[in-house]
């Protein structure tokens, strides 16, 4: 995962070149969608309903400009169908919120009801050049 959003492109490049503050999140979550959000961080294809919610992610030390999540993480149980998840993109926020980091997945996932989507730990790889 190492596509970064035009919204955190921009504040670091303010941080780092013009001296602009940023403040990083408190908490890091991640959402699942149905199509690619692309470099402007578009969710209009983020799950919702059948008991969705984005979830709380933490990552391991950062070496050489790369970290991974440092537990699962899991998704409630779907009630309803979520339809095919494609990508994932790393929020700001809880609901609303400003995007981070995306990436496609290697495997599409079906989720339909009654399934868990699951993220095993380490398997979430945040990377900069």
């Amino acid at each position: 995962m190492s596509n970064m959003c035009n919204y955190l492109e921009n504040k670091l490049l303010d941080h780092v070149l013009r001296n602009v503050p940023y403040t990083s999140p408190t908490t890091i979550y991640i959402a699942l969608l149905t199509s690619n959000p692309a470099e402007a961080g578009d969710i209009t294809s983020e799950v919702s309903g059948g008991s969705y919610a984005r979830q709380a992610i933490t990552f391991d030390e950062i070496v050489d400009g790369v970290t991974q999540n440092t537990y699962d993480i899991e998704f409630p149980q779907a009630t309803a169908d979520w339809g095919i998840i494609t990508h994932v993109i790393l929020m700001d926020a809880e609901t609303g919120g400003n995007p981070l980091f995306y990436a496609e997945l290697t495997t599409a996932k079906t989720i339909t009801t009654d399934d868990i989507f699951k993220v095993p730990i380490s398997e979430l790889t945040v990377k900069l050049d």
